[in-house]
């Protein structure tokens, strides 16, 4: 396995690869890396010649100081969970590697990025926007692999892609949780015992609201209202939103039909988590 700290290096590297005839696959993560991460490596390397991770902590998509400050790191363990994986590079660059001095220019995007997470995170996904834009010209991936647990930003980059004809599929990757139902997410490492046992309300609200639809249910205030109550029992947690959109727009609706995304965020103490479900109806 092979790392990379500059875009030089890293372009020169993907081209000597290209030459060969090698297809690439890539995995674009902050680091503090688990078996989510893990799951999408794995489906890079068993479609790809070659897969290339990046591990880069981006400071334009945090809209708050202290979270980009807390924002855990550990680059030995990501290290060897890429090696053990069977991962051909990484690609970890500095901030000013990434964003030169007098960096004036974004992606940004309407429609898809003001709805659920949009509305309490301002610029949040123009930072992801940008920053995923940029990887992808450096690495220029044939395939480019992302979680379902960040369904919005799935959609996002999905959308981005195809306004921007870029040459390259998006894959969309299935939530891996824990043994209790929560979804793997690098902040979990950031609750204590008692805040830990709490954010499993969250993965059962979406479950439910979930099996209410898979039963049947059409009414959407009924499922968001079941939902709610799920959370609200939590005196831990503080509810962000819960939402049921699109599963293609992230747009508002008022009937069940098609494909429907159901997403919701709370907050464990000073935590935000978000999980999701996705189904065809």
């Amino acid at each position: 396995m092979k790392m990379t700290r500059t875009i030089q290096h890293t372009r020169e590297q993907i081209k000597s690869w290209k030459k060969d005839g090698y297809s690439i696959g890539f995995v674009p993560t902050m680091g503090y890396l688990h078996e989510g991460h893990q799951s999408l490596m794995e489906k890079s390397i068993q479609e790809n010649d070659k897969t290339v991770v990046s591990i880069f902590v981006n400071p334009m998509q945090f809209d708050n100081p202290d979270d980009l400050k807390n924002y855990p790191i550990n680059p030995l363990a990501d290290m060897e969970l890429c090696d053990k994986a069977g991962v051909d590079l990484i690609f970890s660059p500095g901030v000013d590697e990434v964003y030169e001095k007098g960096f004036c220019t974004f992606v940004d995007m309407s429609v898809l990025t003001e709805e659920l997470c949009g509305k309490s995170r301002h610029n949040h996904f123009r930072g992801v926007c940008t920053v995923v834009n940029k990887l992808f010209n450096i690495v220029a991936p044939d395939f480019a692999y992302f979680g379902q647990k960040d369904a919005q930003q799935l959609l996002v980059i999905k959308k981005m892609v195809k306004d921007l004809n870029m040459d390259l599929e998006i894959v969309g990757c299935p939530t891996v949780r824990e043994s209790d139902g929560l979804a793997k997410s690098s902040r979990n490492t950031h609750l204590n015992p008692e805040e830990r046992k709490a954010a499993t309300i969250l993965s059962k609200a979406i479950f439910e609201g979930k099996n209410l639809i898979e039963s049947g249910e059409r009414n959407i205030e009924k499922v968001v209202a079941a939902m709610k109550s799920i959370l609200q029992t939590e005196p831990l947690a503080k509810i962000d939103y819960v939402e049921i959109v699109d599963g293609n727009t992230v747009q508002k609706i008022e009937t069940l039909q098609g494909s429907v995304l159901g997403q919701a965020a709370i907050f464990i103490g000073k935590v935000r988590l978000i999980d999701n479900f996705i189904y065809e109806v």
